[in-house]
């Protein structure tokens, strides 16, 4: 590329940044500082004590949500199955107290038999 292509006036193309690198428009005389060193990427810094800020601060809303959401979706279950272990277990003493009476009148019978 010929140096009447680099005036300060002009921007560079794409291919030519690509193939030639960046082009310096700064006038050589100008002073310049040292170049200050690149800010590193914000995806190079330590995310872990962030993250860990940001999951204690937001623990005691979850555990809150989730006692919450728990008691709302086991409420009905719970009840339901406390209905069945009630009727079931009415059913089985009903049962029980049944066999009992039948084998207290029975032995009752047995014992006025042998008098």
């Amino acid at each position: 590329m010929a140096e009447s292509a680099r005036s300060p006036d002009r921007l560079p193309t794409l291919t030519e940044v690509v193939m030639e690198g960046p082009v310096d428009h700064a006038p050589a005389t100008a002073m310049r500082k040292p170049a200050a060193p690149p800010a590193p990427p914000a995806a190079a810094t330590d995310a872990s004590p962030i993250v860990d800020a940001v999951l204690a601060s937001l623990q005691p809303r979850i555990d809150l949500m989730l006692e919450y959401r728990l008691r709302e979706a086991l409420s009905p279950l719970l009840a339901r199955a406390a209905d069945t272990i009630v009727q079931e277990t009415r059913a089985e003493l009903a049962r029980t107290l049944r066999d009992v009476v039948a084998r207290a009148v029975a032995q009752e019978l047995a014992r006025r038999r042998v008098r």
